[in-house]
């Protein structure tokens, strides 16, 4: 296990990047395609597996066909199907797993909803765990065990209001979980959960600190891991210019350094405004990674950099396990004025240098084609 590959999804077409991270370089290999659009993916624990999310469903549409596919993962990185697809009731938007994976569990957010799977020795996916009937939270974005395994989060974004219809509030939901059951622990509503969109969550790999994305009001919150999950213990902007929010400005992937010293979120935009008639181009809105060290002592993050991520809507973005690379996936094509012309910028993959003090240094962009398909997730996995 010691090379690493970037996988990255536009559609169904899940391609293959080896990355040199000496050299924070890219190169693709191979191509293959899914049953439907990949939605998320995530590596089992302890063997070459590969849990892979699928759906025909996306943006402001539910679709019919959704799927949960096991991958095995070659020596090289190489996907390819291990087992059958797993039929899914609804779109699925997360899927993760428990440490060492004995579980694997699946977030839907039209309706918001859990499922939990068993996982066979060899990796594929089992029997579902059946559960008890539980109301979750407005557009549920994520699933995660914590650390320790004993408990599962649930971040639902809540909606804001528009249209005639008054806010849905978000709220973080926590269950209890025990041989892949999950029972009611607490919900979390801070302010009755009104202003209040949370997204994703990440967990200090040391201290009992959960970090949360809040994607409506583009935040990052710090959480206690105690007895009971407390907080938010403080909040504070992802933006550089938070005053000046543009429609279409979220918060979204959030990830902790391996070191344990830096949390970064991904700021995306993809909002457009009319220029000259009937085009429509960029409204400027701030595509960024937002850069924070983290206290040591006390775990509340300070901003120290807001990184330009040379592209549009970074949906995604993962860390190498080393600590020394990012690779931030843009999601979507946008133009933007340029002089009496328009500069298109694409979709992609964008790849920076993770420095000593966490900072980001731009090294590179692979372009992607996206005006057909958006890319809609990726991430990168030792093998």
């Amino acid at each position: 296990m010691n090379s690493v590959s970037v996988y990255a999804a536009v559609g169904p077409e899940f391609t293959r990047f080896s990355l040199d991270v000496a050299g924070a370089t890219l190169a693709p290999r191979a191509t293959i395609t899914m049953p439907a659009g990949v939605q998320y993916a995530w590596r089992h624990d302890r063997l070459p597996v590969l849990f892979v999310a699928c759906s025909d469903g996306g943006l402001g549409k539910t679709g019919t066909r959704h799927f949960l596919c096991t991958m095995s993962i070659a020596p090289d990185g190489a996907l390819a199907p291990l087992g059958e697809p797993i039929a899914l009731r609804w779109r699925p938007v997360h899927v993760s797993t428990d440490k060492p994976t004995r579980f694997v569990l699946v977030a839907y957010n039209a309706p918001s909803g859990v499922t939990v799977f068993a996982v066979n020795p060899d990796g594929t996916v089992g029997d579902e765990v059946e559960q008890d009937r539980f109301d979750l939270a407005c557009t549920v974005h994520q699933v995660m065990v914590t650390p320790a395994g004993d408990r599962v989060i649930v971040p639902g974004r809540g909606n804001d209001a528009e249209h005639g219809k008054p806010e849905d509030p978000g709220s973080i939901e926590t269950f209890r979980f025990t041989d892949g059951k999950l029972s009611r622990h607490r919900r979390i509503l801070p302010d009755g959960g009104f202003g209040f969109g949370p997204r994703h969550v990440d967990f200090h790999p040391t201290q009992p600190w959960m970090y949360l994305s809040i994607e409506r009001q583009n935040q990052l919150a710090l959480f206690d891991l105690g007895e009971e999950i407390s907080g938010p213990r403080c909040r504070v902007t992802t933006l550089v210019h938070p005053q000046a929010r543009k429609p279409r400005q979220l918060a979204g992937a959030c990830h902790v350094h391996p070191n344990g010293r830096f949390v970064y979120v991904s700021n995306r935009a993809d909002g457009t405004v009319g220029h000259k008639g009937d085009l429509r181009v960029f409204n400027g809105a701030e595509n960024t990674i937002a850069v924070y060290e983290i206290d040591p002592g006390t775990g509340v993050p300070t901003l120290i950099q807001a990184e330009d991520t040379r592209g549009m809507h970074a949906r995604t973005f993962a860390i190498d396990p080393s600590g020394r690379v990012m690779v931030v996936g843009s999601m979507v094509t946008r133009d933007l004025p340029d002089g009496d012309s328009l500069r298109n910028v694409p979709g992609g993959l964008s790849v920076f240098r993770i420095r000593e003090d966490g900072k980001l240094r731009f090294v590179r962009k692979v372009d992607m084609d996206v005006r057909h398909a958006n890319l809609f997730w990726m991430g990168m996995f030792r093998h």
